[in-house]
């Protein structure tokens, strides 16, 4: 086995770890709600959440994969593209364990495409990044928030008039089993949203590589890329059923206090906007979509309750993702470079 080929399998190996990151990360973001309103133990909400993420693979079109092989203009065969995959991994799974650490609920996701790119511009310069897949992922960095909270706030008014003469015992013992189905439908998002940026890397890294044909789609009924789709979707299952403790207690129980029936209307809202965007095949941030509904959702009672302060630092989270991941990533291909010299 060749140098060449012994880089593509560490970085495979390097993107299923991410994979299985970005699966611990995020699974706050499938269970915080259902979790703090006690529908669910963590332990079995969990195991819920990673069983619809597995799935997703059978519903969703691998559209958000195809936007994130494309990030960079990749010179097929170049092996030094193989470098740059490899440090935009690792710049994205070093900020995304120092954010975990630092309890703040950041967008994998975004880690991700700000590492690829920040390791392309490393190399290249701006010549290589395609920015209008940039444009796209960055423009839904506020629109996905704004989305997830306005479906949200209109979906709890909608429900707070159907339900306007139940008792309130009766509406909490609805959507205590309720909750169940949209947790279910938030993990589906989750599931096909995010695996799906794994998935385009390793495509990105073969076509470097040489491997695959620059045009290959992925599809479960392609031997080729099969595998692709079965470990990406494996891996971010077994990472959403280990958990993220810490990002749990600030999205579920710092954000705004939530009952069962403000559960259900977050996790729908946030599981359409998230259900919208890969089918259009756009990158967004789970995280995200789940804190700007469950901001709508509480604003709908009393806004003073929402912790405006937890939202700020959530916000302030999101906006030095992409350039700090992007930095991180850098750094690591210019070291790589520096002890490869061949680049």
């Amino acid at each position: 086995m060749n140098v060449t080929w012994i880089v593509v399998v560490i970085t495979v190996a390097m993107a299923l770890f991410f994979d299985l990151i970005n699966g611990f990360h995020d699974s706050a973001n499938s269970i915080a709600t259902v979790v703090s309103t006690r529908v669910l133990s963590p332990r079995f909400a969990v195991l819920w959440a990673a069983f619809f993420n597995f799935i997703a693979m059978f519903l969703f079109q691998p559209r958000v994969a195809e936007t994130v092989s494309k990030i960079i203009y990749i010179q097929p065969g170049d092996p030094a593209f193989i470098y740059v995959v490899l440090s935009g991994l690792v710049g994205a799974i070093l900020w995304d364990l120092l954010t975990w650490w630092l309890g703040l609920p950041t967008s994998s996701s975004h880690a991700l495409i700000g590492g690829f790119a920040g390791a392309g511009l490393a190399f290249r310069g701006t010549k290589v990044i395609r920015w209008e897949k940039i444009w796209t992922t960055v423009q839904f960095i506020p629109l996905s928030p704004l989305l997830g909270l306005l479906l949200g706030f209109v979906i709890m008014i909608a429900v707070y008039w159907i339900f306007r003469r139940q008792r309130p015992y009766d509406v909490d013992k609805i959507f205590r089993k309720g909750q169940l189905f949209s947790a279910a439908l938030y993990s589906l998002g989750h599931g096909g949203n995010d695996a799906q940026k794994t998935m385009g890397l390793i495509v990105a890294l073969l076509v470097a590589a040489g491997i695959v044909h620059a045009d290959t789609r992925l599809s479960l009924f392609n031997s080729q890329t099969a595998w692709i789709i079965l470990s990406c979707q494996t891996a971010m299952a077994l990472g959403t059923a280990l958990g993220g403790w810490r990002i749990v207690k600030t999205m579920g129980m710092k954000l705004t206090q939530l009952k069962p029936v403000h559960g259900f209307c977050a996790e729908t809202s946030g599981a359409l906007t998230i259900f919208l965007a890969t089918h259009m095949g756009i990158p967004v941030s789970t995280t995200h979509t789940i804190a700007g509904a469950i901001v709508g959702v509480g604003s709908t009672t009393h806004a003073s309750r929402i912790k405006w302060s937890v939202a700020m630092r959530i916000v302030i989270s999101w906006l030095i993702t992409i350039p700090f991941a992007g930095l991180s990533a850098a750094l690591c291909f210019w070291v790589i470079q520096a002890f490869h010299g061949a680049f």
